[in-house]
């Protein structure tokens, strides 16, 4: 008999594939955080005009 032929198949590690689902997760919340700034112009403007009073 062949040892190799009856040991059981291993499945690979779900590390890197956790992380990689995570990073999508991540990019999923920042571009819905940007978006819901978006949707208000006011605190948009007043970013914006914070930003400028930098300068």
């Amino acid at each position: 008999m062949n040892p190799e032929a009856s040991a059981p198949q291993t499945r690979p590690p779900q590390g890197p594939r956790r992380g990689r689902w995570a990073l999508w997760v991540a990019a999923a919340g920042a571009l819905g955080g940007v978006f819901m700034l978006y949707a208000q112009p006011g605190f948009l403007v007043m970013l914006v005009d914070q930003l400028w009073s930098c300068f």
